[in-house]
């Protein structure tokens, strides 16, 4: 039972270095792609069949 003591906290920080590691990389904009979508749906290089 004592091991829940050091579990929670441990859990705790690794989750908030993934939280801070998220934020970081929303502030940073590295999610932000303006014409990708746009720019994809109308090229023909990607196929939805995979070649086999």
């Amino acid at each position: 039972m004592e091991i829940i003591a050091y579990l929670i906290p441990i859990s705790l920080l690794l989750g908030g270095v993934g939280l801070g590691a998220f934020v970081y990389t929303v502030r940073s904009n590295q999610y932000d792609d303006p014409e990708g979508n746009s720019q994809r749906i109308l090229s023909d290089e990607y196929d939805d069949k995979p070649k086999g």
